[in-house]
């Protein structure tokens, strides 16, 4: 797994040995923080390329297939998204598209890393502005904090309406982000009619990975859908999880709100095909 420099690519390397690769130009940085190994390339034909422990995290050309089927979904399927947490998402994309809903009064982010939101803030075309007015605390709506996301969702006294963790694949250290315990935290600091969504692996490589995680929030919220997107970058189709508190049905978006974002990749007037996941796949889920 990694930089090949012979070959001048990276590649992530999958269980059962798939892999994922790009061709690279060249390493622009690297550094070792307190948590992981944060790389940053320039490749052939997608930009710059973000690497998170020997994990792609996202490539500037087509990160929006990322970042808009884990933000637009559940903000357009609450009724009324006012408060928003981000839990991880250092690169910014996320809580940029979250910005994008007018709705929002205000939207936080709790990143555990400083050393991910300097890089991107540096070197990523991906939320450098945002990173900017958030780091010296000049957004209006949005909020900085870097810190513990487990342990902030546990001591803060706020509530929201809709909580999405943007985090690492759920192996190694984030497996404590699909937890029934950290469920049971997001739970109870979600207002009344809430959502929550969290990405959850490759459909096929991360199948295990992903009905832990399924099983794990069938047992804290009210209901719980599941459904997938290409990325660009991941070894696709990739996997994200729903879960619902209150009366809200996920099933169904307001398509005019979702009008006025001219999204790239995810179509709210096509919101119905997330749900196609491969027939075994569904099967294991609904005996799960």
């Amino acid at each position: 797994m990694g930089y090949n420099e012979k070959e001048r690519a990276f590649i992530e390397w999958y269980p059962r040995g798939y892999g994922v690769g790009f061709k690279v130009k060249q390493r622009i940085f690297e550094t070792q923080t307190e948590y992981q190994r944060i790389e940053i390339y320039e490749t052939e034909g997608f930009g710059k390329l973000l690497i998170l422990d020997g994990t792609v995290q996202l490539v500037e050309i087509g990160e929006e297939s990322y970042h808009e089927a884990l933000v637009h979904p559940v903000m357009l399927a609450h009724p009324n998204p006012r408060r928003v947490l981000v839990i991880g998402g250092g690169d910014g994309g996320t809580l940029r598209e979250v910005l994008r809903h007018k709705t929002v009064e205000k939207a936080t982010m709790v990143e555990i890393d400083e050393g991910v939101v300097e890089a991107s803030y540096l070197y990523l075309d991906v939320a450098s502005e945002l990173l900017d007015r958030l780091i010296k605390k000049e957004e209006p709506r949005g909020e900085l904090i870097i810190g513990d996301g487990v342990r902030y969702l546990k001591e803060t006294d706020e509530r929201f309406d809709v909580i999405i963790v943007d985090s690492t694949d759920p192996v190694g250290p984030a497996k404590l982000l699909f937890s029934e315990g950290f469920y049971r935290s997001a739970y109870e600091k979600l207002n009344e009619r809430g959502l929550y969504i969290t990405q959850a692996g490759s459909v096929y490589l991360f199948t295990n990975e992903l009905l832990d995680a399924y099983r794990a929030m069938k047992k804290v919220f009210d209901r719980v859908y599941y459904f997938s997107f290409p990325v660009i970058g991941y070894a696709s189709p990739w996997s994200f999880l729903v879960g619902v508190k209150g009366d809200i049905d996920f099933g169904k978006v307001d398509v005019e709100r979702g009008r006025g974002l001219e999204l790239y990749y995810y179509d709210p007037e096509r919101h119905g095909t997330l749900f196609q996941m491969p027939k075994y796949v569904r099967d294991l889920l609904e005996r799960a």
